[in-house]
């Protein structure tokens, strides 16, 4: 190594022994004084129960459960036996009726499958908070999990609008069925 080179080589050594130096003897005593104080001030509490958030899940009554299965149970049990006989010549009917049941039976199963989507999107919900918290630094973690909640928001909104939309025809479908039913009777 020429004597230039071994020249800045060591003064390069030099500046970055005394860089490190200025860190351990000045900086780290800061950080530990920060990090002691940020222990004792938040994070002291040795009462973790007082740490947790209030879960304010309702636990569903099971009386109520099966009053729900219930009435879906007579809902469904009308809509059939409502059905005339095929025989009577009035297929026009049965039609309508199994379109009842039909409708009644696609929005249960969309239920069922966004109760299962709901599982899924915590679970989801839960790994981008873990990833974001892990790399705060990361904006793209932090903005997975505002879409994530911003989806299943939509989501939920259209499970709820097709609820809504469910109910509106059946209750159209029902009433014509039963002015159909007097009109034909008198």
């Amino acid at each position: 190594m020429s004597p230039a080179s071994k020249k800045e080589v060591d003064g390069f050594a030099k500046k970055s022994i005394k860089e490190a130096e200025q860190l351990v003897s000045s900086f780290f005593p800061q950080m530990i004084a920060k990090m002691d104080n940020l222990l004792q001030a938040s994070l002291g509490s040795e009462d973790l129960s007082a740490l947790r958030a209030p879960l304010d899940i309702p636990i569903p009554d099971p009386a109520k459960e099966e009053l729900k299965k219930k009435k879906k149970s007579e809902v469904s049990m009308w809509v059939q036996l409502q059905i005339p006989r095929i025989e009577d010549g009035n297929n026009f009917g049965v039609a309508v009726q199994e379109k009842v049941f039909e409708l009644l039976t696609n929005t249960r199963t969309k239920i069922e499958g966004f109760q299962t989507q709901i599982t899924k999107y915590y679970t989801e919900r839960g790994d981008a908070v873990a990833k974001a918290s892990k790399q705060p630094h990361v904006g793209d973690y932090r903005q997975l999990v505002h879409e994530l909640d911003e989806h299943q928001y939509r989501e939920l909104r259209i499970v709820v609008l097709e609820i809504r939309n469910t109910y509106v025809s059946s209750a159209s479908i029902f009433v014509e069925v039963l002015y159909i039913k007097l009109f034909l009777v008198y």
